[in-house]
């Protein structure tokens, strides 16, 4: 009989496991599906890391039986946050380096290079951050200080936006730059017969090429801490703009041992090895990589005087700025991409370039289509350009914070006329009935709760303009959900898979402590997330 009695408990706990039919039951919520009827829920169940019900506790309990069960206590879900246009390995990267992004002087760029310098005494000094639009003179600083502090050694840092680099003469020492040498689609500050430092656009290749590749553990710490950080904010997949195809195993290696668990979308940059490897091996698609996009940069950024416009800048005569690359080269680009059926994501900031890849589109996609071709940015468009969105169902990809960072200065580079037609979001998801949304960090704050802000009410941070900045394209709270969610999705050819809560799709939310879609505007910056989840695995909980 002594012996029955193991065996008989072995039995009657297999009996109970079997009683469960779902791991995971989510209850008590005011759950927002985001569905095609945006309609709300209180409950839904997750098996085997997907969604399987979607409705009341009640009925929902009567049916299923999960292993863990999470009341809500009345808080707000949603699908997990899909950051439409970011590069989350240069934000990675970043954490690893020298931060410039608080800083509100040259003095400070200065003070924290040189902390960081003591810090890591070895080897270049990157750094990435500063803006001179944020400091009292507004103008870009020389070298000259760098040179005093770093006389040997090698220092290059990034403006915010990534088109701009200020760097001391070792490095331009390194990378043979002499004064008054040119290069097309960039641009190297020489005044006076004097290097100043300052090298924009496709002339920071030229001392970037020279900096020593990260090791694997530095590749490895910059996806991760890039994550962790994620999650935070309730991020579940990212669009990664304009990877090397190298990076594409790093990616597959770090998801398959289980250690990057955030999904990613990844565009390969435009250049010759990428379209080689890509067309070779086809769309590549896993449940956390999904890799069918090329990212290709048609012109600069305002910020820099980067951004190529039909008429001169308003604060700097004589001075359009230019495109990166000659017309034939986008065309060639586009004409492929459509015959190997890859999508093409185009940056284009001013009315110039977006009017250049409007009518290379067009002429590439012939009427309406599906393939999903998208103009990262969709900045500043001339009226008369507005129409090819909808025409040739092209997808305008817009990051709201860029319009609230750049409200301050906008209007000095384009002048009223101009500033009317640029950050046009309203307009421009009209166009398709649908558009997604991102941040472009490290350029702007990784935050979503600060594009779904930015975006209803058009402010910064400090409540500022009192009224709200070009209110007449604020979205309604619904579409920067959906920005943020399904259309993010959809921009991505994943909408069937993620972006919102609905029976067959990924089990990827978020839990608020606030409902966004009914507390004060004032309020929404200040939204914490309180839970994200992939798979129905919790990868993140508050503090």
């Amino acid at each position: 009989m002594k012996k029955l009695i193991p065996v008989l408990l072995i039995l009657l706990a297999a009996c109970k496991q079997k009683d469960y039919n779902a791991d995971l039951l989510i209850k008590n919520a005011v759950v927002y599906t985001v569905d095609s009827k945006f309609s709300t829920a209180d409950a839904f169940v997750v098996s085997a890391g997907k969604i399987i019900a979607v409705g009341k506790a009640d009925t929902l309990e009567e049916k299923y039986k999960a292993r863990e069960v999470i009341d809500a206590g009345g808080k707000s879900v949603y699908p997990g946050f899909i950051d439409a246009h970011a590069h989350f390995y240069e934000y990675g990267l970043g954490l690893q380096e020298a931060s410039l992004t608080k800083t509100k002087s040259w003095k400070e760029v200065l003070d924290s290079v040189s902390a960081y310098g003591q810090r890591n005494p070895e080897g270049w000094i990157v750094g990435a951050g500063w803006d001179q639009n944020k400091w009292t003179t507004k103008q870009f600083p020389d070298k000259a200080q760098l040179d005093s502090l770093f006389p040997a050694r090698p220092v290059i840092l990034s403006r915010i936006d990534g088109h701009a680099i200020i760097v001391n003469q070792a490095a331009l020492n390194i990378a043979g730059v002499k004064p008054g040498q040119t290069i097309a689609g960039g641009k190297i500050e020489t005044i006076n017969g004097k290097l100043t430092g300052i090298m924009i656009d496709n002339a920071q290749g030229i001392v970037t090429r020279k900096i020593p590749p990260p090791t694997d553990q530095i590749t490895q710490s910059a996806f991760l801490d890039a994550q962790t950080n994620c999650f935070a904010v309730g991020l579940t997949t990212v669009d990664d703009c304009g990877l090397p195809y190298t990076m594409v195993n790093t990616i597959e290696q770090l998801q398959h041992k289980g250690a990057l668990k955030m999904r990613m979308y990844v565009m390969l940059s435009d250049n010759q090895e990428n379209f080689e490897y890509l067309f070779k091996r086809g769309v590549y698609k896993t449940p956390g990589l999904d890799v069918r996009a090329f990212k290709v940069y048609a012109d600069g950024a305002l910020g820099s005087r980067g951004a190529c416009l039909l008429q001169p800048y308003d604060d700097q005569k004589n001075w359009k700025g230019f495109l990166l690359s000659s017309q034939k080269h986008f065309e060639e680009v586009a004409t492929k991409l459509a015959a190997k059926g890859f999508q093409m994501c185009t940056h284009a900031i001013g009315d110039s370039a977006n009017r250049v890849m409007l009518k290379i589109y067009a002429a590439a996609l012939k009427g309406k289509n599906d393939r999903r071709w998208r103009i990262e940015h969709s900045q500043i468009i001339s009226p008369e350009d507005m129409k090819y969105f909808g025409d040739y169902n092209i997808i305008p990809s817009v990051q709201p914070t860029h319009a609230t960072s750049d409200m301050y200065w906008a209007g000095t580079r384009l002048g009223a006329k101009r500033l009317k037609t640029a950050y046009a979001y309203k307009q421009l998801l009209e166009q398709n009935g649908w558009m997604p949304l991102g941040t472009d960090f490290p350029v702007e704050n990784i935050n979503p709760m600060y594009t779904f802000y930015a975006a209803v009410e058009r402010k910064d941070l400090k409540g500022y303009p009192e009224g709200g900045f070009q209110m007449e394209n604020a979205l309604s709270r619904q579409q920067a959900l959906q920005g943020m969610t399904i259309w993010a999705a959809k921009a991505n050819f994943e909408e069937k898979e993620k972006g919102s809560i609905e029976p067959g799709k990924y089990a990827d939310f978020v839990i608020l402590d606030s409902d966004i879609m009914k507390i004060k505007g004032a309020d929404l910056p200040n939204v914490k997330v309180l839970k994200t989840f992939i798979n129905g695995e919790k990868v993140y909980e508050k503090k």
